[in-house]
């Protein structure tokens, strides 16, 4: 839908929601309130809402272990020994890979440390890594601490790519260019798949191409893009990612983190790992023996048995995606955030007071848009949360409001629209 046949106007977003094949989804999900009022929940990129589902699958677990306490690890449905297995079908269609490719395990930046042990491996010739410019704080800290792990100072080794003066967005010619300067100096670029502060959507397939040219690897940090947008990881060619459940996959504060590995290391008992006994050879495992013999694909990089609680709350939202389709979502989510875009653009014209930094082309962006505030500061932010929105203040001075696909709706969009529109005359 073209931007032409947007409306402001409360029957177009009531029209549109009659029309959305996805509007049932909202149902199945618990809004918050704000001072008595069901919010407009835009901060879907910080933490997803509750599926009213979650309750019965993690109650269903709860019977398990205390009608079977131990023996629940190898009885009853979906028992627990295996239960890591039940989840990968939805990752694989949601992350664009082979089932054996993914498993849900850990934490985000755990994850990130310990895929850095297998792909960062710096020799004196070849130890640069590439990031954006502002990356989300867990992944500077992590790659600051692994260079120095590996003796080495973060300011020789790190290259931060910054978008071109005036610009807030990085050009893909502009990434590919770097990599392709830093040459056989160049051992990893490890960047978002989508920058968390500008919403960006990074093109990780050209990305990984001129990686692999150069002799380097690419990985990728997808808190912000699992689940928002389509991804392809096996047929880009990634070489390993990582993300967190409980942003747009809505499966609960701090939830399990998942990772891919590509399958051509899913068979390399040689690269190097740190290991643990749910990562061993599982036919063997009980053997109790010494001697670590990982098993096949992304499985081999586990350390600990499964939270299975943690699990049940995951796979009550990774079922409700399976059932969605990620390729509806993404289609829903080009046309709600462009709405949101266009009433924006309507209300703000040529205030001056706030700016749209994400990019306008839908294919480099997924369901959140970033507002830079010229005027106002966080009191605009403030007044719209006492107006009921609930959206994500970013310093210095960023807005981000993600209209989820899966629970929001068009009439969402307008309703912050009018409360944009007397905000703006406050403010301006």
């Amino acid at each position: 839908m073209s931007e032409m046949n947007f409306e402001f106007s409360e029957d177009f977003a009531l029209r549109m929601d009659r029309e959305d094949p996805l509007s049932h989804f909202r149902s199945q999900f618990f809004f918050p309130k704000v001072y008595g009022q069901e919010a407009i929940y835009f901060c879907g990129n910080s933490l997803g809402l509750q599926p009213k589902s979650v309750s019965k699958y993690i109650d269903k677990e709860l019977s398990n272990w205390a009608n079977l306490a131990v023996d629940g690890h190898f009885h009853g449905e979906d028992a627990w020994y295996h239960i890591r297995k039940k989840s990968k079908p939805a990752l694989a269609e949601i992350l664009g890979t082979h089932e054996h490719e993914v498993v849900a395990m850990n934490n985000l930046t755990v994850n990130l440390h310990l895929l850095m042990v297998s792909f960062y491996r710096p020799t004196a010739k070849r130890f640069k890594i590439i990031i954006e410019k502002g990356a989300f704080p867990s992944d500077q800290y992590m790659l600051e601490t692994q260079v120095k792990y590996h003796g080495l100072n973060p300011d020789d080794v790190i290259v931060e790519l910054n978008p071109r003066p005036g610009e807030h967005t990085l050009r893909t010619a502009d990434i590919l260019a770097e990599i392709r300067k830093q040459g056989e100096q160049l051992a990893l670029v490890n960047m978002a798949g989508l920058q968390y502060y500008t919403g960006q959507v990074f093109d990780m397939k050209a990305i990984s191409a001129a990686a692999h040219e150069v002799g380097a690897l690419a990985g990728f940090d997808l808190a912000h893009a699992a689940g928002n947008v389509p991804l392809a990881l096996h047929d880009w060619d990634v070489d390993f990612a990582t993300w967190c459940s409980y942003k747009y996959m809505n499966s609960g504060p701090g939830n399990v983190s998942g990772i891919y590995i590509h399958e051509r290391f899913a068979q390399r008992p040689d690269l190097l790992r740190f290991a643990g006994w749910w990562g061993h050879d599982e036919g063997q495992r009980f053997l109790m023996e010494k001697g670590f013999i990982p098993m096949y694909g992304a499985d081999g990089w586990q350390l600990a048995n499964s939270n299975v609680l943690a699990l049940a709350a995951h796979q009550a939202s990774l079922d409700i995606f399976q059932e969605a389709g990620i390729q509806r979502l993404r289609q829903k989510s080009e046309r709600l955030t462009g709405y949101l875009e266009f009433l924006i653009k309507e209300i703000s014209g040529s205030t001056g007071i706030l700016e749209i930094i994400t990019p306008e082309n839908p294919s480099e962006r997924g369901c959140q848009l970033s507002l830079l505030i010229h005027r106002g500061g966080k009191a605009v932010f403030d007044e719209w949360y006492q107006q009921g929105v609930v959206g994500d203040w970013r310093n210095p001075n960023v807005i981000r409001l993600a209209p989820t696909p899966l629970y929001n709706s068009y009439m969402d969009v307008f309703r912050f629209a009018k409360i944009l529109e007397q905000s703006l005359k406050k403010f301006a």
